[in-house]
């Protein structure tokens, strides 16, 4: 319990500091109206989006209806009076207020009117959905009715994706779903998984309930994150309702709360609109399978002769059709009558063309020599260099009148990294070759004076080789071992930073230090 509350607190450390909302204050409630409209509108035409995307595609008119243009104006059509809604709504049983207002009634006129085409499906998926939602919350002890998120979210679509990247049927961002113990890699999303993605955001609300103490404060933080729903609080002077900070609320978070009550709404009382659930391609009762191996769906599909695209709708947390069961146990779901069949032909299913889809050749790749060698150029004399403390290819290049490049190429360097007692291969001209021979055997100091440059006192400290013994009294010299940082060198010397020792010998923090490199150090009196 530690951790996870531990984990939490991160979570919303992280959320607090998100780009805050357009919170507006309350004298520029006529600026907002214009605004509540033109997310009213996004809404409308966000929910088409949502119920256009997977298996739903096929079963909704095409034609997207027209947006509701005025969110805060009695435009929309009423066929009721606002008595008859009230009293419905104090029916529904729960414990989470659902009160009535112009907001919550123009929400309902779009899921029993403008979008009932959408509605009659997210009924149809509510079948298969609703059951497991229901359990999680029971298990937790949470307010049954808060299964209406999973509609507001995303329209019941396990595939949905935001604009901004959160997945799944709760809408889960990546960092949120991995606190909240979701797998998220490149073959698995349990962003997607309705069952995994559904405790996650069950846990989830019970952490914001701790916080406020209150359904509607927690399920617009749900939505805005704990930050943005804090920033309201305070603005107010510290007010807890909802509908006192709701003009401090960011805009999607002011058409959260009244979307959830419509939908609660819609949902119990569509048969009054003469609604009833469309029928969805998808068996309600399901069996899961526990896999140890690497499966691909379509060995499943083909032994077992299911749909292909079924066993993707009751799995769609395996991106690319693969259960990665090797790197851990992981479930497939399948319809229930063919549980037993899968445990009676596991291990055909398992065999069945995995050298087509799970190629068991790919695992074990050795690289092939490449053909094309660095090819000595004709008509020269090959040398060899061994780098020493305080070499850098660029001073190599000088030192034997050869390109930068070509140093590169005749000893296969991508970059400009080498290492002390690396032997370098260097091509001259033969009636030079004994001249530069020797530069292998010179001193730094004696290199450079070769190419007509001349070495400070400072630096030809810095890279002659000496041990850890005083310098005339001011200096030590530090010998790199293997696994040395500058910051541990430091430790090593009372008083010395690691900034001493970057500026005394030329470094740069992003510089490395190699095994035998020789330090300067300046111990403190």
């Amino acid at each position: 319990m530690k951790i996870r509350y531990f984990i939490f607190l991160i979570i919303m450390f992280s959320l607090a500091v998100l780009p805050e909302g357009n919170a507006n204050s309350l004298d520029d409630r006529d600026s907002v109206q214009v605004t509540e409209a033109i997310n009213f509108s996004s809404f409308s035409d966000n929910l088409d989006s949502l119920m256009n995307m997977w298996y739903v595609q096929n079963s909704l008119l095409r034609d997207t209806l027209r947006a509701i243009d005025n969110y805060d104006k009695d435009t929309l059509p009423l066929k009721e009076p606002d008595s008859i809604y009230i009293d419905r709504l104090s029916r529904i049983p729960t414990i989470i207020p659902l009160p009535y207002n112009r907001f919550v009634r123009n929400y309902i006129s779009v899921y029993t009117d403008k979008k009932k085409d959408q509605l009659e499906v997210m009924l149809g998926l509510a079948d298969y959905y609703f059951p497991m939602i229901e359990e999680a919350l029971d298990y937790q002890d949470l307010p049954y009715e808060l299964k209406y998120m999973a509609v507001i979210e995303s329209a019941l679509n396990p595939r949905a994706v935001s604009r901004v990247g959160a997945t799944g049927m709760w809408q889960f961002m990546y960092r949120t779903g991995r606190a909240y113990g979701l797998t998220i890699n490149s073959l698995v999303d349990e962003r997607r998984d309705p069952l995994a993605s559904t405790k996650a955001a069950v846990s989830y609300l019970g952490d914001l309930y701790n916080i406020y103490d209150d359904w509607i404060l927690a399920i617009a933080a749900y939505n805005c994150g704990p930050g943005n729903v804090n920033k309201a609080i305070r603005r107010t002077g510290g007010k807890t309702d909802y509908w006192e900070i709701y003009y401090y609320l960011p805009r999607e978070t002011r058409g959260y709360v009244p979307a959830f009550i419509a939908a609660a709404y819609a949902m119990n009382y569509y048969h009054l609109y003469n609604l009833k659930p469309r029928p969805i391609d998808i068996p309600l009762s399901t069996d899961t399978i526990i896999v140890h191996r690497d499966l691909h769906l379509m060995q499943v599909s083909e032994v077992l002769q299911l749909p292909i695209q079924e066993l993707r709708d009751l799995n769609p947390q395996y991106r690319k059709d693969i259960v990665p069961g090797k790197s851990k146990a992981y479930a497939v779901r399948v319809p229930l009558s063919q549980s037993t069949e899968f445990i009676d032909y596991q291990d055909s299913i398992f065999a069945y063309k995995d050298s087509i889809y799970l190629n068991p050749a790919n695992m074990v790749v050795n690289p092939t020599r490449s053909r094309y060698t660095p090819q000595a150029p004709s008509g020269k004399t090959k040398l060899i260099y061994t780098v020493k403390s305080g070499d850098n290819l660029g001073y190599i290049a000088e030192w034997y009148h050869v390109g930068l490049s070509s140093v590169r190429y005749w000893n296969g360097i991508r970059g400009n990294t080498i290492r002390v007692g690396q032997k370098l291969a260097i091509y001259v001209t033969p009636s030079k070759a004994r001249q530069y021979k020797e530069i292998n055997t010179m001193s730094f100091a004696e290199k450079q004076r070769s190419i007509g440059k001349t070495v400070s006192a400072s630096t030809q400290a810095s890279i002659q080789p000496k041990s850890n013994t005083p310098d005339n009294g001011d200096y030590v010299y530090y010998k790199v071992k293997y696994g040395d940082s500058v910051w541990e060198i430091a430790r090593k010397f009372p008083g010395v930073s690691d900034q001493d020792i970057l500026r005394l010998n030329n470094l740069s923090s992003g510089d490395r230090i190699h095994p035998g490199q020789q330090i300067k150090i300046k111990p403190k009196s």
